[in-house]
Formats: C-alpha cells, sequence, structure tokens
C-alpha cells in the first residue's frame, strides 16, 4: 500500500498518551515517526508492567523510530536539533513551559527550522489560571463534563479507557494534517495548541449542545434511553446489544425475533417515545427472555430480521469474529529482538487497499545509530 505521508518526517518529543497517539495517528498514515526519548529509561509508559516494553506503551508508538537523547547534554540536544533540520512536524506534551527549559520551545526551533509545524499538547491550555495543573485522562474527561456521562449514578466509580488522551491524540493529528495541507500552498510553519480539555469539550459537544438548546443535562442514560439501546445477557453468559433506534421494523422485528408480538398493542410501548418512558420496564421483560438462549441464537434471529444488534465482545472475541477476520483487522508483526506480536492495522483503506503492513514499536533507541548515520551522511553531500 501507498504510504500516504512516506514524505513527512516527525520528531516526537512525547511521552504517556496524548503525544504518542498523535505520532501515531502519522506514522500509521506513513510518516516517517522518530521517538525521541530520555536515555536508560525512555518513554515512562514503557515501564508500567515492569522492563521497557510494556502493552501500555506498545500501543501508541508501533511504526516509530527510535533515539535516545539527554537534551541537557550539548551534543545531544545539537543532535536533535539536527533531526528538526529535516522535520516537517514537531510534537510534544509537556505542561507549559517545560519545552523552553529543554531547549525545545517554538522559538528555539522555529530558528532552525522555519517551516516547522509545532505542535504543543498540554491539559488545559497554554494560559489561564489551570495552566499548570496536572492533567491525566480521568482529571480531562472530569474537566469537560463528560465523565459524568459514563460514570453509573449509584456506585459511582471511573470506568472505561483512556479517552480523553487518544481522542486529544487524534485531534492533534487532525491539526497537523491541516497545517501540512495549508503549508504546501503558503510554505508558512504554524503552531498548534491543543489541550485534553478542549479536545474533551468538543468530542463532548452533544451534551452542550442539548443544555444549550434546550436546558437539558444529560446523564450516563440519556442517549442509550433516547436511542432505544440494550445489553442482555444470554444463557451462555455472553452479552449481546441491541440499538433499534427509531424506524418502527426494528422495534417490530425485534419483537418478532423475541417472540414478544403481544407487547406491540401494550400502551407502554405504543410508540417510541412511549417505549423511551417506559425504558425501565422493557429491561425488566426481556431480561430473563435472553436468558432462555445463547448468544449466537439471539444473533441469528435478530439478523434474519435485520434488527441492529452485535454480540458485546471481549477483546479475546472481537476480532476472531467473521468480518474482523474478512477485513484483516489483525496482524502480525516481528521485531528482531522482542519476537513476534499481532496488532490492529490502520482502520483505513487508500483505492481499495487497506495497509497491512505494521512496524512493531521500538526497542528504546533502536535506530539510534542509524539516525545519526543519517545526518551525518546528510552533512557530507
Amino acid at each position: 500500500m501507498v504510504k500516504i505521508l512516506k514524505d513527512i518526517r516527525v520528531i516526537e518529543l512525547g511521552t504517556y498518551i496524548t503525544g504518542p497517539a498523535a505520532a501515531l495517528h502519522l506514522a500509521d498514515l506513513g510518516a516517517d515517526v522518530i521517538k525521541v526519548e530520555r536515555p536508560g529509561t525512555g518513554d515512562p509508559f514503557r515501564a508500567f508492567k515492569g522492563g521497557l516494553y510494556s502493552p501500555h506503551y506498545q500501543t501508541y508508538n508501533r511504526n516509530k523510530r527510535s533515539i535516545a537523547l539527554d537534551t541537557r547534554d550539548s551534543g545531544d540536544l545539537d543532535t536533535l536539533h539536527q533531526l528538526i533540520a529535516t522535520a516537517d512536524v514537531f510534537i510534544q506534551n509537556f505542561r507549559p513551559g517545560v519545552a523552553e527549559k529543554l531547549g525545545v520551545g517554538e522559538d528555539d526551533l522555529r530558528k532552525i527550522n522555519p517551516k516547522l509545524i509545532y505542535c504543543a499538547i498540554s491539559g488545559f491550555g497554554q494560559s489561564g489560571p489551570s495552566r499548570d495543573r496536572p492533567a491525566f485522562d480521568t482529571v480531562a474527561q472530569a474537566a469537560s463534563g463528560y465523565l459524568r456521562l459514563l460514570t453509573p449514578p449509584s456506585n459511582p466509580r471511573v470506568i472505561g479507557p483512556a479517552i480523553a488522551d487518544a481522542v486529544t491524540g487524534q485531534y492533534a493529528a487532525t491539526a497537523i494534517l491541516a497545517a501540512l495541507l495549508e503549508r504546501s500552498k503558503s510554505g508558512k510553519g504554524r503552531r498548534i495548541d491543543i489541550s485534553m480539555l478542549e479536545a474533551m469539550t468538543h468530542f463532548n459537544l452533544d451534551s452542550f449542545t442539548h443544555y444549550f438548546s434546550e436546558g437539558e443535562i444529560m446523564g450516563p442514560l440519556s442517549r442509550p434511553v433516547v436511542s432505544q439501546s440494550y445489553t442482555f445477557e444470554c444463557s451462555d453468559g455472553k452479552w449481546i446489544a441491541i440499538h433499534m433506534s427509531s424506524p418502527p421494523k426494528f422495534w417490530e422485528g425485534f419483537l418478532e425475533a423475541t417472540g414478544q408480538q403481544a407487547l406491540a398493542t401494550d400502551p407502554r410501548f405504543a410508540d417510541r417515545l412511549d417505549r423511551i418512558r417506559h425504558q425501565d420496564e422493557m429491561i425488566e421483560i426481556f431480561t430473563p427472555i435472553f436468558k432462555t438462549d445463547t448468544r449466537d441464537a439471539w444473533c441469528a434471529k435478530l439478523l434474519a430480521l435485520e434488527v441492529p444488534h452485535a454480540p458485546a465482545y471481549d477483546s479475546n472475541e472481537a476480532l476472531e469474529d467473521p468480518q474482523a477476520v474478512h477485513l484483516q483487522l489483525a496482524v502480525k508483526t516481528s521485531h528482531p529482538e522482542m519476537g513476534e506480536s499481532k496488532t490492529v492495522r490502520p482502520p483505513y483503506s487508500f483505492d481499495g487497499e487497506a495497509d497491512l503492513h505494521v512496524t512493531p514499536p521500538p526497542t528504546l533507541d533502536q535506530h539510534g545509530a542509524e539516525l545519526r548515520a543519517e545526518l551525518a551522511a546528510g552533512k557530507s553531500e
């Protein structure tokens, strides 16, 4: 497959998720992403489960090259500046002011490469009363109003993956691509500032729109009730998810699949608005019904009647689904030191062809000698 961004070089001074995630999206599109890491320890995410190659680190660092540089060392800082001179994009996710102390602030790098796209990712922004507050995923979810949409009203606790981190990285990648597109016409570099608070607030746009438009404060059940979404446990202990939305045919098919056609005349469920008002009773009725058969059996019945549904897979099942297998979502990688592993390929296809080749995440400083040799060769040309 053609690597769409094969002529773009990205220098990433990123740790944990937001910066590495932004660079990951560019790397998946073919950009040459050079991950600059601290000697000895590297990205702190490397050691989250012992060693320097944790699954946390692996998730956000494939398709990259690694070089270990200490910016406090004048020689290493000079090597970094040489890399910046060859780059199109620079990504960092330090707290405001830290990059400048490390010698990689925008003014420093702009002197080296005026056309550089400089992307600074922060928790709360580059200015304002909260600029210096530490921010991680849960903090950004909470500050943006999103956490309350995921948290069970009773027995509240944080659930789910690192949504704010991943979303911020994706927004940052989108902004970088826009800046690269503009630069291709203007020749001008740009500074991009994006915070986790801003990204998650935008991601939570539906909630704010409802508040601004209707004065409605949404909660964890607001969307599933309106969209008529359900999850039921089946007789084999596996779950099935159903989303009936608005077309009457889905409700009618659901009743036929479950053998509950008599409910079509029940005034509690006569139309969509009635079903919204009485969703708790719907759940009470159908919970024991779904426990009478297996998940596969229910899927077959619902599929025959075109009711939107899917098995609620765990991660050990999802990639074994026939459609996932057909799309070749799981791909193998082979690292010279860490051996073979599997990952999920990038989600897009260009001209009908998916990119099935993924380079495994690098070990610390894996490409240090290689990159120094490239810089030396460039000087001699």
